[in-house]
């Protein structure tokens, strides 16, 4: 089967409007930066977005998007990088759902496991838990948080195989990996794709099964700027 497609928006064929997108990466780093700006031309929008951060200023990765008016609602843990994203919901344009980081990494894990639902600590008795079961356990407080799933989700790897496993290097670590295995559809974009066998096992971080397609990295974080002035 192959699951190579050379241009990004094609490999996005089939995400639509009002569906629940995960993002990976810590804002712009890590981030899937081609698939990005090929989510902006689907013109897909009611979108909700699980991401840590909505990019960075200035049109800069997620934030795109945002000012685009394509998404509905967001999902993550450190929107305050971006000042753009607390204008849109003070202008009523955007509804947040703020999870604690850990607690975030941990809802998408379960997702990817098919598991249920978990227990934490973190952030019970706050406003975080307003509306969820909270029960002690072994004396403390915890709150029951839901796994969080998508109808498609966007990686950044280093390596690839034309199977679709996937390898990360660094801060290509930051959710991706368990987006990778917590979407319907999981689309991949690397640095460089290889022949099967050409990955050495030990390498693979997520097994080609949970991975759909992949698409070459034409972006990368250095050259955001200039590809921000240049889209507008």
């Amino acid at each position: 089967m192959n699951k190579l497609f050379e241009n990004a928006l094609e490999a996005l064929q089939g995400l639509e409007s009002g569906m629940t997108v995960m993002v990976g990466g810590f804002g712009l780093v890590g981030a899937p930066l081609t698939l990005i700006e090929a989510l902006c031309e689907t013109g897909a929008d009611n979108l909700t977005i699980i991401s840590n951060n909505l990019g960075e200023p200035g049109g800069k990765g997620l934030s795109k998007l945002l000012a685009l008016g394509r998404i509905r609602k967001a999902i993550g843990s450190y929107f305050t990088s971006n000042p753009e994203v607390a204008a849109a919901r003070e202008r009523g344009e955007l509804e947040i759902q703020l999870l604690p980081q850990g607690t975030l990494a941990e809802a998408i894990r379960a997702g990817g496991a098919g598991i249920g639902g978990f227990f934490t600590p973190v952030g019970a008795g706050t406003l975080l838990a307003e509306g969820k079961e909270q029960r002690v356990i072994d004396g403390r407080l915890h709150v029951l948080e839901a796994p969080l799933k998508a109808d498609f989700a966007l990686v950044r790897a280093r390596s690839a195989d034309r199977y679709g496993s996937l390898a990360f290097e660094k801060t290509q670590n930051n959710f991706n990996a368990a987006m990778s295995m917590a979407g319907r559809v999981t689309v991949a974009e690397v640095d460089e794709i290889l022949e099967v066998g050409d990955l050495a096992p030990e390498r693979i971080d997520v097994p080609h099964l949970f991975v759909q397609r992949l698409t070459p990295a034409r972006i990368r974080i250095e050259d955001v700027k200039t590809v921000a002035e240049m889209l507008g």
